[in-house]
């Protein structure tokens, strides 16, 4: 058996977090609130530890859900009406990232669920799961390239956090929230620095390469799948971010 017969269900889900993530990357970097994603994420997470730590892994889905969308709405709400936002955003990151760690400490395996939550093994991807996860992003990318266009106000802003609450809870049940972030930030931020082409049509496929790359690596040299999508995708960004400046400033 080939390695892509193998692991297409992973790379076929890599691609799709890929294009779903960098439909809210390019918006969140152009707002200015990068950390967003990651509170949203770390929140939602929460909600995955106390369903872990109280209900033995019940209701994960829903009560992951809950928390993300409770996190949306708060900032959501926050972008109107509080000064200084990212640094709002932050504590809200920082709430959610050490009530985990409170959560978890009653498991004796509190330490490798946090590993978990923050960057999980994708590389044997169920069909089961590739097909549940496709069928979410489907919808949230309809709602995005068709409703969210056309809204206004702050039915827009909860469309657009709401949505992203819905991606988030199921990505990082995926892949972690570590994983997340890279793939929400990295791939937008390269397809932001430069102007040949379309940014979210470059941001696409430069993280889709660079998380092929990455899960390939993973499999030949038996590394942590979570951590290597990170460290690949994030230095793929920096590298060409860095060399597309330079030739800006050299011609």
């Amino acid at each position: 058996m080939s390695i892509i017969e193998l692991l297409y269900p992973a790379f076929i889900l890599a691609i799709a977090l890929v294009f779903i993530h960098t439909v809210f990357g390019l918006e969140i970097i152009k707002r200015g609130v990068i950390f967003t994603d990651l509170a949203i994420g770390q929140i939602a997470s929460m909600g995955m530890a106390i369903s872990i730590a109280f209900f033995e892994g019940s209701y994960q889905t829903l009560m992951t859900l809950g928390f993300a969308i409770l996190a949306a709405a708060v900032i959501t709400w926050a972008t109107k009406n509080i000064v200084k936002i990212e640094a709002f955003i932050g504590l809200l990151y920082a709430l959610g990232i050490s009530s985990i760690m409170l959560v978890l400490a009653r498991s004796s395996e509190g330490t490798e669920l946090f590993a978990k939550l923050s960057a999980a093994d994708i590389l044997f991807t169920s069909t089961d799961t590739l097909v549940e996860s496709l069928s979410i992003y489907a919808v949230v990318a309809l709602v995005m390239f068709f409703v969210y266009p056309r809204a206004k106000g702050l039915v827009k802003e909860l469309i657009f956090f709401i949505m992203l609450a819905i991606t988030v809870t199921s990505s990082v049940q995926s892949a972690g929230v570590l994983v997340v972030f890279a793939l929400l930030i990295a791939p937008s931020y390269a397809g932001l620095s430069q102007s040949k082409f379309k940014a979210f049509t470059f941001a696409t496929i430069f993280g889709s390469i660079a998380v092929l790359t990455a899960l390939i690596a993973s499999y030949n040299f038996d590394l942590p799948t979570g951590y290597t999508i990170i460290f690949i995708t994030v230095l793929f960004s920096l590298i060409f971010v860095v060399c597309s400046s330079m030739k800006r400033k050299a011609s």
